[in-house]
């Protein structure tokens, strides 16, 4: 899945959530398109017609491109006679029946990313709390925006190889593999999910993987982290589980390794192909 169908799909479930949050009967978005300074609205919920499908919406411009053009959430009360707001998009608005709108910026790491709207057909301000529950849907998209973003950075990183007898390059591999191991369960995108998984497998090539040593998948994420330094507590905030998860795990895993110390779990890891 590329990276605009991913932002896509978190926009349409995004949609759904700010029509639930706020009771608005219609809800539409899309993403800034790439390299320019506009929005494709691609994706609708609750419309009666497709007249807002595929426009495309320049920075500053109609509401949307103003929520673009000063990264807030900007609304109006009466669409076709606000004041507020230039007008080359009224026709399709119009079409729709919509009045009252508002529009919240997805921004991320302090780049707009995308536009959600939110609307009624009927005139009259939108309250604070609507405003609220819309922003909360924009902030989820931004959050699973920025753990894919996060992840591919992580798979260019991984597939850099380190120089042979570099072990500095060596810890940094180790690093990856468990930040890698550490997002992967955060992943909404399953094509991303596995292609992270298998850039974990690509990091642990250099031994031969036993078939005596099966480990489970949080078993060996919580291995890979103890393998890059971390203790119990910082394995446990980097995977979001408890402390005694971790160590239930560690447990688990040494036991299945033969191993007496996490030290010796670790080793036997590696040497069993599970580990970089």
């Amino acid at each position: 899945m590329t990276v605009d169908a991913a932002g896509a799909v978190e926009i349409r479930r995004a949609l759904v959530r700010l029509r639930r949050g706020t009771g608005l009967p219609v809800a539409f978005g899309g993403l800034v398109e790439s390299g320019r300074r506009r929005i494709r609205i691609s994706e609708l919920s609750g419309t009666d017609t497709t007249a807002l499908l595929a426009l495309a919406v320049t920075a500053g411009n109609g509401l949307g491109g103003k929520a673009v053009a000063l990264a807030r959430p900007c609304a109006v009360a009466d669409y076709s006679v606000s004041r507020q707001i230039s007008h080359e998009y009224d026709t399709a608005v119009a079409a729709e029946g919509l009045r009252a709108v508002l529009a919240v910026p997805v921004v991320v790491r302090r780049r707009v990313r995308g536009v959600l709207y939110g609307a009624l057909r009927d005139a009259g301000p939108l309250g604070d709390r609507t405003l609220t529950a819309a922003v909360d849907a924009a902030r989820d998209v931004e959050q699973a925006l920025v753990v894919d973003d996060e992840a591919r950075d992580m798979l260019v990183a991984a597939r850099a190889e380190p120089r042979p007898g570099d072990t500095a390059a060596r810890e940094q591999v180790r690093e990856a593999h468990a930040a890698l191991r550490a997002l992967a369960p955060r992943i909404t995108d399953p094509a991303l999910r596995a292609e992270l998984l298998d850039a974990c497998a690509l990091l642990t090539t250099d031994a031969v993987p036993s078939a005596g040593a099966a480990l489970a998948p949080r078993e060996l994420d919580v291995l890979a982290c103890v393998a890059a330094g971390a203790t119990n507590a910082g394995a446990a905030d980097r995977l979001g589980v408890t402390a005694e998860t971790v160590k239930a795990y560690l447990r688990s895993a040494m036991r299945k390794l033969g191993a007496r110390t996490r030290g010796e779990a670790v080793v036997a890891a590696r040497r069993a192909g599970l580990l970089p």
